[in-house]
């Protein structure tokens, strides 16, 4: 333990909580331990004070324009959530009203997602899209494993197909439930999953194919109509009744406002199950994810469990078990607070701006589209540097823009394009189109400042102890 300074008043336990709360000053004159609980406790404000200060050092979240997470939300859904941070969730005998809404939630999301008028769709709140996501795959997985069953076949190799372009997630889920991870990697100027390369990856063991709405990568979405329309005429040819998986994380909650005539959801009949994150593009603080199954029968039963301890019977069908209420609340205050109409001109507006800050960076002739039908469906802007830039790459200028605060994520892209540099833009709500403009007059001038001075910047080395997983 640190030691006390030696002008330091020392006060006993007692003193030291039963003194004036005028004195709390009293505790900073003593050095306080970091990596072992003090022996004594300290005034509240110190204890506040001294945490405060060293969350000076993290980056201003509104400029990290990497993050897709919502870090703004409204007074009034700000007070919601703190008059209701001490609620656990999963305790619904004592919260009755709080399952309520999270059922309204679901069924919200079940009707923008077009669930089919004859089924009865399921779904339930997650922590975020990766806690959704592993659920989703479950329930496939299980799904198939019956199906084998009752064929009479093996059901010792299953397997799970995306693309290259999908979040960590899946290839967590593949190594955490032993599934296989088929992966369909990118390819120069197509960084999307499309139906053409399906073939040589989808089988009988296949328990879903996932498709992305909303690239992490690119903003862009993989072929979700051509890759339904596969595995229909898989199942109509072979007999393979293969699901699909939209992972909507990103795009979940941009698609239905921005493009509603687009059919990605429920509306293609191979699309059994959903996911999408409420922290982002949700307009929630994190953490809130979403998964929604075309039908209750979809998410396997053995799935759920029934308890008694904490009241009266309690269904429980996540990975986690306690969780806050806030969260979910803060989405149904969105429901209610912008509706369609505001969820639209929201979702248009951030488009609009990431149009327009990409084609600013484009048109200064330093930067080329890495989408190249623009930022499509998602506000995401995606470039990489001209070939004539060569005194400095985009890790340079990412590294330069942090001296203004700003943080952007420069990456490679996964395999077969890992020779790709790129600079990745979130343009999210907030990010009106004056920030736009600063922003680009910024990285306009981290590109000059590079080109009369160099850089030496290299991509950050990853630390893959799994392989790449991929199927040759």
């Amino acid at each position: 333990m640190l030691s006390k300074s030696k002008h330091a008043k020392s006060l006993t336990h007692e003193e030291r909580h039963l003194a004036p709360r005028g004195d709390w000053f009293l505790d900073f004159n003593c050095e306080v331990p970091r990596y072992e609980m003090p022996e004594d406790g300290m005034d509240s404000r110190a204890a506040y004070n001294i945490i405060k200060s060293e969350m000076f050092m993290d980056a201003n979240p509104d400029l990290n324009l990497s993050s897709f997470v919502t870090t703004a939300m409204e007074p009034e859904a700000e007070k919601l959530i703190m008059e209701n941070i001490h609620k656990n969730f999963i305790d619904h005998d004592m919260y009755p009203q709080s399952e309520e809404i999270h059922q309204r939630c679901v069924s919200i999301l079940a009707n923008l997602f077009h669930a089919p008028a004859d089924c009865e769709p399921y779904g339930t709140a997650t922590i975020g899209s990766s806690e959704a996501v592993m659920l989703a795959a479950l329930a496939h997985k299980w799904n198939w494993r019956d199906r084998m069953k009752a064929q009479g076949k093996p059901t010792d190799k299953p397997n799970i197909v995306f693309g290259g372009d999908v979040q960590i997630v899946w290839k967590k889920f593949a190594r955490y439930f032993d599934v296989e991870a088929r992966i369909v990697p990118m390819e120069k100027d197509c960084y999307i999953l499309t139906a053409d390369k399906l073939d040589d990856y989808v089988d009988e063991n296949t328990i879903c194919v996932s498709a992305i709405c909303g690239s992490t990568f690119t903003g862009e979405d993989d072929d979700i109509q051509g890759i339904n329309d596969y595995l229909v005429r898989l199942e109509q040819e072979k007999g393979w009744n293969v699901p699909l998986h939209v992972d909507g994380a990103s795009g979940g909650f941009i698609a239905p406002f921005v493009s509603p005539d687009y059919a990605w959801d429920f509306r293609l009949e191979k699309v059994q199950s959903i996911n999408t994150s409420g922290h982002k593009y949700g307009m929630v603080y994190p953490g809130v994810g979403w998964v929604l199954f075309r039908d209750k029968s979809v998410f396997n039963e053995e799935l759920i469990f029934y308890v008694n301890y904490l009241g009266g019977e309690s269904p429980t069908a996540t990975l986690n078990f306690s969780r806050g209420t806030s969260m979910i609340l803060a989405q149904y205050y969105n429901f209610l607070r912008m509706g369609k109409a505001g969820y639209t001109c929201l979702m248009q507006t951030s488009m609009d701006n990431a149009q327009y800050l990409q084609q600013q960076l484009v048109e200064s002739g330093l930067f080329k589209a890495l989408n190249q039908g623009g930022v499509q469906k998602m506000p995401l802007v995606a470039i990489q540097l001209d070939e004539k830039v060569t005194r400095y790459n985009v890790f340079d200028v990412s590294n330069k823009l942090r001296e203004r605060g700003w943080v952007v994520s420069a990456y490679t892209l996964p395999a077969n394009a890992e020779s790709i540099a790129m600079l990745r833009i979130v343009v999210r709500p907030h990010l009106n189109k004056d920030s736009c403009e600063i922003l680009t007059r910024h990285i306009l001038e981290a590109c000059q400042y590079l080109e009369e001075n160099g850089g030496s910047a290299k991509a950050p080395k990853l630390h893959d102890h799994h392989g790449a997983g991929h199927k040759c």
